[in-house]
């Protein structure tokens, strides 16, 4: 079977692009042949810098035939109407078609159409200029003189060459020749851009492309460049005394810059090693793309060595390199060893911080307290419409304040936490990288004595930030986290700016999502609607104190003078403030009833991942239930007892008993509202109301005490009586009294089963 080598060089592809563009490269190449009528055993796409590879191996030589048999009209049809059916079968003439006969319909024309098999390297020269033409480049260029050409070829960086050669291994390959933009396919490439003699290099199929290539120093396989980098830098780390850094997203971007990779040490003073290691590892990833290395056994305490990775072969051993890289990483250590002593120093505007240090009770001696005060001061913007960083401070401090005992934390750290935790925010480090922000927070509380918790906070309140991020367990890190996102969502909420789609440009599905791996890692019992609506209030508190103090004006400016009237005015203010602050919460009432349904969607999201079915999710949801706690271990519990057979054959019953209910409620036949126990007639009967009646009492017992397991060992007891009431009593009797208080007692079944959860909604 034929293979296929395809490779598209150019300019150097920036490293972020490159494992998508070949995956890219090949889904849209493979299916094209497929669409085309081809097959393929296996493919394979690889990538450098310089370069987008693609090998396919037992690729068909030529698509099949394809047959077609396509009705006409009858034989007895108006000319005009055979006309049309000889055009659009493409025959001369009615000769060309058979005639077919259906007993029904008697006899009418039939075209036989065979479309030949085409060739797969004429199939392949169709396809490419179309796939290289409007490939899917995040960012594309033109470049020469036809860049001013309307319609010309845009690529990542100018496209220097094609190499297309098919054949199978025991001939020659040919070359498959197609041009786009003036660029002809052919079986030529380059090695090494400086490390080879620059000489046109032929190739014939995919294993001596591959071995050309690396005669020529460059390294096809990514993967294999990873392995040779992080192999020779862990190797030159330990030949002095140290370990490198390991960092997987660094390793796959540099093994994008090099075709031949060569691992070379640097290094730099050791003054600079009194930046935090998170600063020197940031500011030399960031900016060198180089690795740093810590002294063996000691895991928090880096060296002055890092490893930088080259694209050549120096002949003096890459000292020069090196050296010059030292000298580019010293530059960026001093920018960043400036921050950090900055940070640490009092800033020069603090005349202008008095103000918002009162309002927050800042000690403007520490410097993390100057930076809130300085975040304030500058009137940052959060949001146009939710005010500035400062206003979302005081509303996180309060809700901290409000969350903290719920969930055991000391009110006054939550509120200290919550006032520093955005502080860093005007730090020279953080402004530099933002990436470190609440990571700098939490070094510079450490600095200036803050409670430990405290500055965890600091750090925490941004996470959990994914599905598999790291989860809080400190109290106050949970109470400022919680009340972090909690003003976030309900404020987007109330100014209808929600996800829509795949759209979600303030990350609330994270918001949400850390909200439920907080409140179910460490199952906390909270109610969320109590807490949206405070995060609701303070959202309009500026404004309800406005209103409240135009009320007091208008009440001092009617005031008497005297006792009474003063205890009047009084009354009527704090009339005033209750009646308005209720007519907000009412208005709020659809607007956080619609914030818990995107919870309840993603708490379903989260419990599927965790392997939970969604019927059962949706069995014990409820529009209004909002501990989320509470919803996830009746979950747990009714997939235990649903594994039982007791459960199993009470879900049949119950089911059994939902659908005649049903039956008989839309035909409208009477049910009595209550069971008439002197309307029984068989043991079955009492037998199942009895067990009804005590069924239900405990597992309301169980479910107040939040026991859902024994809730529904509870019920479980109604598996007999309701097996033997369906075998032995029949439910629609003649005697309608009879009839209707039977219903109710199935009714009684259906009461009693969706205290814990609705099993109409269980599939099964």
């Amino acid at each position: 079977m034929p293979d296929l080598l395809l490779e598209l060089r150019s300019e150097e592809i920036p490293a972020r692009m490159q494992r998508k563009a070949a995956g890219d490269l090949k889904k849209l190449v493979t299916d094209a042949l497929v669409e085309a009528g081809l097959t393929y055993e296996a493919a394979g796409d690889y990538w450098t810098p310089r370069r987008l590879t693609l090998d396919i191996r037992g690729l068909t030589a030529r698509s099949k035939d394809v047959h077609e048999d396509r009705k006409g009209p009858s034989v007895t049809a108006p000319d005009q109407a055979i006309a049309g059916f000889l055009r659009s079968a493409g025959l001369a003439d009615i000769s060309e078609a058979h005639v077919h006969t259906d007993p029904k319909k008697g006899d009418f024309y039939v075209a036989h159409l065979t479309k030949p098999g085409r060739a797969a390297e004429e199939i392949i020269a169709e396809i490419m200029p179309r796939i290289i033409a409007a490939f899917p480049w995040p960012k594309s260029m033109r470049w020469g003189k036809a860049s001013s050409t309307p319609g010309s070829l845009r690529w990542v960086r100018p496209l220097q060459s094609i190499a297309c050669t098919f054949g199978p291994e025991t001939e020659e390959p040919v070359v498959v020749d197609f041009e786009i933009d003036g660029l002809r396919a052919g079986n030529v490439t380059y090695g090494h851009r400086f490390l080879s003699d620059g000489q046109p290099i032929t190739v014939r199929r995919f294993d001596d492309y591959v071995a050309k290539l690396e005669k020529a120093k460059v390294v096809l396989d990514a993967d294999r460049r990873k392995e040779i980098i992080l192999s020779d830098a862990q190797n030159i780390a330990f030949a002095s005394g140290l370990d490198l850094v390991e960092d997987d997203a660094l390793l796959e971007e540099v093994s994008g810059l090099v075709e031949w990779p060569v691992v070379l040490m640097g290094e730099f003073e050791e003054e600079f090693l009194a930046i935090p290691p998170e600063v020197i590892r940031l500011t030399i990833k960031t900016n060198q793309k180089c690795f740093v290395t810590r002294k063996q056994g000691e895991s928090d305490r880096l060296s002055n060595k890092f490893i930088l990775v080259s694209n050549i072969e120096a002949t003096d051993g890459g000292r020069e390199i090196a050296h010059g890289n030292g000298k580019v990483v010293r530059a960026r250590l001093s920018d960043a060893l400036y921050f950090w002593n900055t940070d640490q120093h009092d800033l020069p505007d603090m005349h202008t911080l008095a103000p918002a240090a009162i309002k927050f009770d800042l000690d403007l001696k520490k410097p993390l307290d100057q930076r809130m005060a300085r975040l304030d001061a500058l009137n940052v913007t959060f949001h146009a419409k939710l005010g500035t960083q400062g206003e979302r401070v005081t509303r996180i401090k309060n809700l901290a304040r409000e969350i903290a005992p719920l969930v055991g934390a000391d009110p006054a750290l939550a509120m200290r936490a919550a006032v520093l935790a955005k502080a860093d925010l005007t730090t020279e480090i953080v402004g530099e990288f933002p990436e470190l922000q609440g990571g700098m927070g939490r070094k510079y509380a450490l600095l200036q004595k803050e409670h430990p918790s405290v500055a965890a906070a600091i750090e925490e309140h941004y996470k959990p930030q994914g599905p598999s991020d790291f989860v809080p367990a400190d109290p106050v890190s949970v109470a400022v986290a919680l009340a972090d996102k909690f003003d976030t969502l309900v404020g987007f909420w109330s100014i209808d700016e929600k996800p829509t789609g795949s759209k979600d440009p303030f990350a609330l599905r994270r918001a949400a999502l850390g909200v439920i791996r907080l409140l179910l890692s460490s199952e906390w019992k909270i109610e969320l609607l109590p807490l949206f609506q405070s995060a609701f209030i303070q959202l309009r508190e500026e404004k309800i104190e406005q209103r409240i103090q135009h009320f007091e004006e208008d009440q001092a400016a009617q005031d008497t003078g005297d006792v009474d009237g003063e205890e009047d005015v009084t009354n009527a203010i704090s009339g005033f403030e209750k009646r308005i602050r209720g007519q907000l919460s009412e208005r709020s009432q659809p607007i956080l009833l619609d914030l818990l349904s995107f919870f309840h969607e993603r708490l379903k999201v989260h419990l599927r991942e965790l392997g939970a079915r969604h019927d059962l999710i949706d069995a014990v949801l409820t529009e209004g239930a909002d501990n989320l706690l509470l919803i996830a271990r009746r979950v747990e519990a009714l997939v235990v007892f649903l594994n039982t057979e007791d459960g199993k054959n009470l879900l049949a019953g119950t089911k059994r008993a939902a659908n005649i209910l049903s039956a008989e409620e839309k035909k409208g036949t009477p049910i009595s509202p209550v069971v008439d126990a002197a309307l029984f007639i068989l043991e079955e009967e009492r037998e199942l109301s009895a067990a009804v009646n005590q069924a239900e009492s405990q597992a309301a017992q169980a479910i107040q005490n939040e026991d859902f397991s024994d809730a529904m060992i509870a019920l479980s007891a109604l598996r007999e009586p309701v097996d033997s009431f369906f075998e032995k009593v029949l439910v629609n009797d003649d005697n309608p009294d009879i009839r209707a208080n039977r219903l109710a007692l199935l009714s009684r079944i259906r009461t009693a089963t969706n205290t814990v959860a609705d099993f109409s909604k269980i599939a099964g």
